[in-house]
């Protein structure tokens, strides 16, 4: 799947919701200028990803144009803590596969509890949370590959 990153504010960006509108309203017109199937954009404290409705879902037989409608997949409160990756390797939501994660949406963690495992060359990284709160969402699929700084966990720091 293509992906597209760009951070900084975008030219003449209004207030508010406005400005999330605004910025999603370019992020789609930039979809399908660069034929891309998702895009992604942080800026300040708006962070908007925008994705083809035909990249959701398996495709199926229809007219064209419905799949190449862009669809608003996410929109982050400015008042969650983002926990990002300090390192490339593998996520891992449990210490073992039949284990229970560690966390799931909705718990309250506290500073210090474990979040989950990072492999890395062969080595299970325990990744600590930086704040006390609510896990509002899980972003990173159990067993997938994540980059250093990749969004792994979004936390309401007022549980």
């Amino acid at each position: 799947m293509a992906r597209a990153r760009r951070s900084g504010p975008p030219a003449a960006a209004p207030m508010g919701d406005e400005r999330a509108v605004e910025l999603t309203r370019r992020l789609a017109a930039l979809l399908g200028e660069l034929s891309l199937s998702e895009v992604e954009v942080e800026s300040g404290d708006i962070r908007v990803r925008v994705q083809r409705a035909g990249a959701l879902a398996p495709v199926t037989p229809g007219p064209a144009a419905a799949d190449e409608r862009p669809l608003v997949a996410d929109t982050v409160s400015p008042a969650l803590v983002t926990m990002e990756a300090p390192m490339v390797g593998t996520f891992y939501r449990a210490s073992s596969p039949t284990a229970d994660p560690y966390v799931q949406e909705g718990d309250v963690v506290k500073e210090g509890q474990v979040l989950c495992i990072i492999e890395a060359m062969k080595l299970m990284n325990e990744i600590e949370s930086k704040i006390g709160g609510r896990v509002t969402r899980v972003l990173v699929e159990n067993g997938h590959a994540v980059e250093y700084g990749q969004p792994l966990f979004l936390i309401d720091p007022q549980p």
